[in-house]
């Protein structure tokens, strides 16, 4: 018998030797279903096996991170495996997820049951999009942390205290951070009254600084640049194929990161070569044609690079098991590492930079302001009109006109 049969079957003894056989199998063909490679399959079984031989007793009543941290530095007293460790956690870790058996560490925040029962009123009875609950929620978590910092209690809080923190963070926040800030806080607020949770004049003391119409310019990267980044994508690496058409959507179609993440198999008609989107901010549906290039990105990434079986319907998916769809930050973190890698100097590097780009473009092209509008997905033409500072050149050309000899 040779070596190699030899190791063989000591690896396949040694798979139905050690613990939690069955746990293992589920995990392993989960593994393989999402995608994983023959060669990462292997180190994931023979990693497992070591894993569940220096499991705790009762796993399933919880691991948490500090237990696979010691398995980990009690094998490497034995072995001089340095890199021992960080198998331990990447391979443990999602496996203990799977089971069920994974146990976070957890923060209790004194105000975390008024945090999420404010989220919860957001959600369901004021019906908020995921991202402006998301997003509210960070700002009022912001809030009631600084109160803890500073030993102030929400149900004695008083107008002088709410100044005080906005007083605090002038520094760092511009007028339209400090309108956001202030307008999600007066809804908490309000909201918290009704509560009997602190003084109902809170939310009537609040003042929203003057923040001027079409104030700012959008932060806009040049046609140019967006050409840049989408030609670093023209490769064949699985991610640059996968990024080239979650890119393209961004600069192309102007969509939202949550859109993206969004879009589903179901929503590519590619016989009748159309897009349909769901607008969040509209909320609704919005069809599109779909150009020759966006449809050859996204069938390049869906027939060689996503897994032909995924169980789950969004287009866009992790490149390593358990492949689960890519997150909106995970779609900030594509833009924002083109722009870093070619040094493209803006005031903010992430996805709805391209989104800007894309109106911009729209306007130099003369299309109108609804046109753009309804493009762009916007609810009203107010917000679209940001756009009309972007086209400098038309505006050259007006200040250049010679008005001859009227007075």
């Amino acid at each position: 018998m040779s070596k190699k049969s030899t190791h063989a079957e000591g690896s396949a003894n040694d798979h139905c030797e050690a613990p939690f056989v069955a746990e293992r199998d589920r995990y392993l063909r989960h593994c393989n279903d999402s995608g994983a490679t023959p060669s990462s399959l292997s180190v994931k079984r023979n990693e497992l096996i070591k894993i569940a031989r220096d499991l705790p007793e009762n796993p399933s009543q919880g691991v948490n991170l500090g237990q696979l941290q010691e398995m980990a530095r009690q094998r490497r007293s034995i072995r001089s495996d340095t890199t021992f460790e960080n198998r331990v956690i990447t391979i443990g870790r999602p496996w203990l997820k799977f089971l069920g058996w994974w146990r976070e560490p957890t923060t209790i925040l004194p105000f975390q049951g008024t945090l999420d029962s404010y989220v919860s009123w957001m959600r369901d009875e004021r019906g908020f999009t995921p991202c402006t609950v998301g997003q509210w929620q960070g700002r009022v978590k912001q809030f009631l942390q600084w109160c803890i910092d500073t030993e102030r209690h929400l149900s004695e809080l008083q107008p002088s205290d709410v100044d005080a923190y906005f007083i605090q963070n002038t520094a760092r926040w511009g007028r339209i951070s400090m309108r956001s800030m202030t307008d999600a806080l007066r809804i908490f607020l309000r909201y918290a009254a009704t509560q009997g949770l602190c003084d109902p004049r809170l939310a009537k003391a609040l003042r929203t600084p003057r923040v001027y119409a079409q104030e700012s310019l959008p932060y806009a990267p040049d046609w140019s640049d967006v050409q840049r980044i989408l030609a670093t994508t023209e490769t064949d690496k699985p991610a640059d194929i996968r990024n080239r058409a979650i890119l393209m959507l961004l600069s192309i179609y102007g969509m939202r990161r949550g859109e993206v993440v969004a879009l589903r198999l179901d929503q590519v008609d590619w016989a009748g070569r159309v897009l349909r989107v769901f607008r969040l901010k509209r909320r609704q549906p919005q069809v599109y044609p779909l150009l020759p290039s966006v449809a050859e990105a996204l069938a390049r990434y869906i027939d060689t690079v996503r897994p032909p079986h995924s169980a789950f319907p969004e287009i866009f998916v992790g490149l390593h098991a358990p492949q689960r769809p890519l997150t909106p930050m995970a779609i900030y973190a594509i833009a924002n590492d083109r722009f870093k890698a070619l040094g493209i100097e803006i005031q903010h590097r992430g996805p709805h930079a391209l989104r800007h780009a894309c109106a911009a473009r729209l306007v130099a092209q003369g299309l109108s302001f609804k046109e753009i509008g309804d493009h762009l997905g916007h609810r009203s033409t107010s917000a679209t009109m940001t756009y009309a500072k972007v086209n400098m050149a038309a505006l050259r050309e007006v200040g250049d006109f010679d008005l001859g000899e009227l007075p």
